[in-house]
């Protein structure tokens, strides 16, 4: 009985220990279970916040790409409509020109025009020689008169190629600007004159001559350029170097020009140019330079540009003047022209061009000097009066875009003092008149294509006569 107590008390002893070791056990446990399944929620979490950036980058992404599309597709739209509005101006504005090339605080820039003059002309008074103006452009008073027998002549020339410098300075503040022209139509040197440059047979060569140089200072002008008793807007587009040469004042000289804007649309141009009495004397047609002038030639012209066209009014007066040996004598020519230029169409391609000019004493101004300013009687020294009267019309017509056709008349008529004997002037020039269409192809820009036929006529006193009947293509380039 003894034993027995002694063992239940070991025994219940043994148990009270055994039983805080299977509560701290199984407290572990749950507390590794439960580290575990924090662990597993945080990783899901994780797992969670990453896919969520994840759709909110890809969202991000394609809302930037959306925009930068946007903004590309915006970009590409504005340039096109801004491409569009430059075709739009430059369409509607003439091109601008070329900037050159700077030297110092100059700008310099280069220009002219290619060109080849093919011509076929038929004389009715016979042979006109070679290698002279005549048959290189429409010259009237170069027309052979008489009864003949006809001739034609086919001709090929390219010295009417143009060549021109044109300078810009701003000094102090003033505008300042220079110009430089040259050709190689008006030499006094021909294919002929071998020391000239050359001959039709091989080289064809021609000497450079000196068209227009002049400088403007504000509104001054100093130099060699048109006479301002012209109005150069009137000269037609042709094949030929001028066009309507009988009709037409036509002058480069040395001038001293000042210009002042009366208002927008109208100037008005006054000048001092140089003199030089182009004088004939009884008995001989043939024209005298005769270099005894004491006063310039006074011009002035009233240029109106507007909307409608350009219109001008030339006005000229001049002293002539002969000296030979005691025997000398002066009169007092002047001229009036009227000019102008009709717009027929808004892009300006279509346009009416006319001229009116008349004059005593003037000759030398009109027509590349057809007629004398005044005629020298050389037995008294007196100098006669001549009277001059011309006129042109240029009807220019825009067919389609880069095609064109120009039709274009023009006369000249002379009348000598009535106090002189006919017989002694029997061959002066009396008239002149021809007319002329064409038909202009501008394939590319600044490539112009041109085929023109003329047919002009030139009249004595004595009644004599001589015609021209002249097919002409001409083929330049522009730049």
């Amino acid at each position: 009985m003894k034993v027995s107590t002694l063992s239940l008390r070991a025994l219940l002893m043994a148990g009270a220990l055994g039983f805080p070791a299977l509560a701290e056990a199984k407290t572990a446990r749950e507390a590794a279970l439960e580290a575990r399944l924090e662990r597993l929620e945080n990783e899901m979490l994780a797992l969670k916040a990453d896919l969520q950036a994840a759709r909110q980058q890809q969202a991000d992404a394609a809302q930037t790409a959306s925009a930068v599309q946007a903004q590309a597709i915006a970009a590409t739209a504005a340039k096109a409509e801004a491409v569009e509005q430059r075709v739009a101006t430059l369409e509607t504005k003439p091109a601008a020109p070329a900037e050159g090339f700077r030297d110092g605080n100059t700008t310099i820039r280069l220009g002219g025009y290619l060109k080849l003059v093919a011509t076929n002309s038929r004389f009715s008074g016979g042979e006109l020689a070679n290698n002279t103006q005549g048959r290189d452009f429409w010259l009237p008073q170069a027309i052979p008169v008489g009864t003949g027998p006809a001739a034609r002549d086919q001709d090929f020339s390219a010295r009417q190629t143009r060549l021109w410098l044109n300078f810009a300075s701003e000094v102090a503040g003033h505008s300042v600007k220079g110009y430089v022209e040259t050709d190689f139509e008006t030499t006094a040197s021909t294919s002929a004159n071998v020391a000239g440059g050359g001959n039709q047979r091989t080289t064809n060569g021609y000497t450079l001559a000196l068209r227009r140089a002049w400088m403007q200072v504000d509104k001054w002008t100093f130099g060699q350029d048109w006479t301002t008793f012209q109005y150069t807007g009137a000269l037609p587009e042709s094949t030929d170097y001028v066009g309507t040469t009988e009709g037409t004042v036509f002058v480069r000289q040395p001038l001293v020009r000042y210009s002042q804007p009366l208002s927008k649309e109208l100037t008005l141009h006054v000048a001092a140019e140089n003199p030089e009495t182009a004088s004939a004397t009884l008995g001989a047609p043939a024209l005298t330079e005769n270099g005894d002038d004491r006063l310039p030639d006074a011009t002035a012209r009233l240029a109106y540009a507007g909307k409608i066209g350009e219109l001008s009014l030339g006005g000229l007066a001049r002293e002539l003047r002969v000296q030979n040996g005691a025997l000398k004598d002066t009169r007092f020519g002047w001229g009036v022209s009227a000019a102008g230029k009709l717009f027929l169409s808004d892009d300006k391609v279509s346009d009416l061009r006319f001229m009116a000019t008349y004059g005593n004493g003037a000759s030398r101004y009109i027509g590349v000097n057809f007629a004398p300013d005044a005629v020298l009687d050389p037995a008294t020294g007196q100098l006669h009066g001549v009277s001059t009267f011309a006129a042109m019309a240029a009807l220019r017509v825009g067919i389609r875009p880069g095609l064109r056709a120009n039709l274009m008349g023009s006369y000249q008529h002379v009348s000598y003092a009535g106090d002189i004997a006919e017989a002694s002037i029997a061959a002066y020039n009396r008239d002149a008149w021809s007319v002329a269409g064409n038909l202009f192809w501008s394939p590319v820009k600044n490539i112009d294509l041109g085929v023109e036929l003329r047919h002009g006529q030139r009249s004595l006193v004595n009644g004599q006569s001589g015609k021209l009947d002249r097919i002409e293509f001409a083929a330049k380039y522009g730049f």
